[in-house]
């Protein structure tokens, strides 16, 4: 007896101890372009990729190694840890529940917080095989376009100057969330239909709807830093709006232009791609921004609830729409891409 006992414990430790073999992850040695589907590849990134058809386990682990999206997830994982810090100090002073002029502050950084998380999951996930590459930098654009509306928000509700907004009130919110969703449709069409073939009508659909955006949604900042009477230039509030648009110019040059990586072709496969550089950017974009509009809302009050009323529950909303409209045309996207994959095997 004691002796089929011990043997039973035997094998149970042997069976326990091939466990983390099991979980470990395979070998984490990048692979050349050439090794990968042509959905993956990058201009001017010869080498770097994570091999395909791994398990989860192993792409969750490359969260600590060395890849050529290493970088593109860090940035965007730092920057929302620090929002998520940055949320938690605003939260003792700012009554999110209760003042309801604090909705639209509190809609802007999540919105910030989800496009980037929504970018470090597709940027660390994507390589797992072409459906989830496409899925989920579908769902990296939901994120930006959740992030769209949220800017166009803060921008309106805090920043705006009252001349500006009795000439835009009856267009701004409404154009806004039909270009959010334009925005995401159209990067979400790019990446199924073009990707890295028809470069120009793939920029068309994907930076046209998210320039005509930009444009609208940057309007009451750029009219604010243009019209402040003398006595007010010193508004901090401005330096961090000017450090946004500042920001958000540069990253939008590096997001259209594969420099330096076109310079020196093969050298940039782990660091000095012009994407990582458009992540750093957009990063210091977004925390100016949020810290223009917090400023903003303690601000002015006196400014905003005499234009804005009791509007704010109806932005809020407009975000829930923005949202629905973005998340369904990403799944709409995923399914196609799933049957096309389908029908690509058989």
């Amino acid at each position: 007896m004691a002796t089929v006992i011990t043997e039973k414990l035997s094998r149970l430790f042997i069976n326990v101890r091939q466990v983390p073999q099991l979980l470990a992850p395979i070998s984490p040695s990048t692979v050349s372009s050439s090794e990968v589907p042509k959905v993956f590849w990058k201009p001017y990134i010869h080498t770097g990729y994570r091999p395909v058809q791994q398990t989860w386990c192993y792409y969750f682990s490359t969260l600590f190694q060395q890849h050529n999206e290493a970088i593109n997830v860090w940035t965007h994982l730092v920057a929302a840890l620090i929002l998520l810090l940055r949320f938690q100090q605003l939260s003792q002073r700012v009554d999110f529940g209760q003042d309801l002029h604090a909705q639209p502050l509190l809609i802007i950084i999540v919105a910030s917080i989800t496009y980037l998380t929504f970018s470090t999951l597709a940027h660390l996930l994507q390589a797992k095989s072409e459906f989830w590459h496409y899925s989920f930098f579908f769902m990296d654009y939901v994120g930006v376009a959740i992030y769209q509306y949220g800017s166009a928000l803060g921008h309106y509700y805090y920043t705006i100057e009252p001349s500006w907004h009795e000439k835009i009130k009856g267009f701004y919110m409404p154009a806004a969330v039909l270009l959010a969703w334009l925005s995401c449709a159209g990067s979400c069409y790019a990446k199924y239909q073009y990707h890295q073939s028809a470069r120009l009508l793939s920029r068309l659909c994907q930076e046209l709807p998210s320039g005509l955006a930009y444009m609208l949604d940057i309007s009451p900042v750029v009219h604010r830093i243009y019209t402040v009477p003398p006595s007010e230039r010193a508004d901090p509030a401005l330096l961090y709006h000017k450090c946004q648009v500042l920001f958000f110019l540069i990253g939008a040059f590096f997001f259209s232009h594969p420099y330096p990586e076109k310079w020196f072709p093969g050298k940039c496969h782990f660091f000095g791609q012009s994407h990582q550089i458009f992540h750093v950017c957009l990063v210091f974009c977004t925390l100016a921004q949020i810290e223009a509009v917090v400023l903003d809302y303690e601000s002015r009050r006196q400014i905003y609830s005499t234009l804005q009323g009791d509007l704010a529950h109806n932005f809020s909303a407009l975000c829930l729409f923005t949202v629905t409209c973005s998340v369904l045309t990403a799944a709409y996207m995923a399914r196609k891409v799933k049957n096309k994959l389908s029908f690509k095997e058989e």
